[in-house]
């Protein structure tokens, strides 16, 4: 089955596939059969029509055509290999020669990913700041639980500040009540300066059952940025008893002993997570360096569809929190136009191509593979992540079963990310080296190999179901 590239540009090629009838032919008995076992002619049985009466019939053309849609994408997928093409979306595919009996000839345009050459990755050099776990962090996860274990009085005196109240809120404008901007029963703590404007100075000095009116700009709904006048009444004060940060608290709070323990392992905890966002960093300042080191050229049609796609979900979410692109860009905090956001994404949605296209290009060049255990681990993550049991997503997977190669690329895409970032110099802000080989799941960095985390009991027996399957 001979075939031919001819390059259309950087990422496109046109591939010319010559099928002889002889590999044309299980695909035409098989159009045959299944046309015999759907027509009724007189004097045959069903099933038992012979070709030449459903050549008559039908016409020979229809058959061809049957047996080229049934067999064209194992031909194609045949010339893909032959050639080393790496396609990046589904191919157009046109029939340009039909001799029948002798050979059908087509074409398939599709776009490919660029040749580029990879660099050294133990020349890629990255900083990312240095972990920083202030005291005044480990504070905070102290007062947390200080409230967790707190409890509350209802008071007959005056709100204060800390004082937990019940409150109803009423909004007008011009003197007529706004339903969307009405709520009773909120439970809120004078001093912590959220919900409205203006609401701490109105709530502060009220007792149970008194109100107040003061004017505030609203936060959501139909007339949100709009000013109204906001009508608070308290219903309840409750004083907030926090217990003294000490021994008996520690024992209270926690499995330690005492309030040192305690905070050590919140500064532990904390460590961890600060360990696993300055390797996510990391992870990103390789990748971004390696793409910035390297020409490639990102096919027009993925990039326009990715766009399309990124467009379409920004429009969603901007629709679901009822606000226009301008009123979003005006509240963040990097003061974008409208065209430079927009140019934003489409850097973005160029990086990310140009970011799958080098992780799949590594991963073709050192054999990366994906096994079984991978895909388990895969799923227990990404169960976690969702919040929700990889018995779930694994039910998901058998339902979807094309979702299966998804996963798989991208375990292969994370492993060949891996195998990059293990190859080049991190540092930090401080120019110490930062240790992401013998990083765990939760953040600690051991010295022996990091441990795989413990599948279901369901999923193990599906593994070791595949695996006597296979061995058999």
């Amino acid at each position: 089955m001979p075939s031919t590239v001819e390059q259309l540009s950087p990422t496109r090629v046109k591939i010319t596939v010559e099928v002889p009838f002889t590999d044309l032919k299980p695909s035409m008995d098989k159009a045959y059969a299944e046309i015999a076992k759907t027509v009724n002619i007189p004097g045959f049985r069903r099933g038992k029509v012979p070709p030449t009466v459903i050549d008559q019939r039908f016409g020979r053309g229809t058959i061809i055509q049957e047996a080229f849609n049934d067999s064209w994408m194992r031909f194609y997928g045949a010339a893909v290999m032959e050639n080393s093409l790496a396609p990046l979306a589904q191919p157009d595919v046109e029939v340009t020669k039909l001799e029948d009996g002798d050979l059908i000839e087509f074409t398939a345009e599709v776009d490919v990913r660029p040749d580029f050459e990879l660099p050294d990755f133990s020349t890629l050099q990255v900083s990312v700041d240095a972990l920083e776990v202030p005291d005044t962090l480990v504070d905070e996860q102290v007062d947390v639980l200080r409230v967790r274990f707190g409890s509350r009085e209802v008071v007959e005196r005056a709100a204060a500040d800390g004082d937990v109240l019940t409150i109803n809120l009423v909004a007008r404008k011009d003197g007529e009540t706004l339903p969307d901007a009405t709520a009773e029963d909120l439970e809120y703590t004078v001093g912590s300066d959220q919900m409205l404007e203006g609401l701490d100075e109105a709530v502060t000095g009220l007792s149970a059952g008194e109100s107040a009116t003061f004017t505030s700009t609203l936060v959501g709904g139909p007339l949100k940025d709009e000013q109204a006048d906001i009508e608070v009444t308290v219903t309840k004060v409750q004083a907030s008893e926090l217990p003294d940060v000490d021994d008996e608290f520690a024992q209270l709070a926690s499995e330690f002993d005492t309030i040192g323990e305690l905070r050590d392992s919140i500064r532990e905890r904390l460590t961890s997570m600060a360990r696993l966002e300055q390797a996510g960093v990391a992870r990103d300042a390789v990748l971004e360096e390696l793409i910035g080191q390297l020409e490639i050229d990102v096919p027009e049609n993925i990039l326009a569809s990715e766009l399309e796609a990124r467009t379409s979900q920004i429009t969603t979410q901007l629709a679901q929190a009822q606000l226009s692109l301008e009123e979003y860009l005006a509240e963040a905090e990097e003061g974008q136009s409208e065209e430079q956001f927009w140019a934003d994404v489409e850097l973005r949605s160029t990086q990310a191509l140009k970011a799958q296209m080098i992780l799949d290009k590594v991963a073709d060049e050192r054999e990366v593979g994906v096994d079984q255990n991978d895909l388990t681990q895969h799923i227990i993550r990404k169960a976690q992540a969702e919040n929700t049991t990889p018995q779930q997503i694994a039910d998901h997977l058998q339902e979807h079963p094309h979702h299966i190669d998804e996963y798989m690329t991208e375990i292969r895409r994370g492993k060949s990310l891996a195998l990059i970032v293990e190859s080049a110099t991190v540092t930090d802000s401080n120019g110490q080296p930062v240790e992401l080989a013998r990083l765990r799941e939760d953040g600690t960095v051991g010295d022996d190999e990091v441990p795989e985390i413990e599948a279901p009991e369901s999923l193990v027996a599906e593994d070791e179901e595949s695996e006597d399957t296979s061995a058999s």
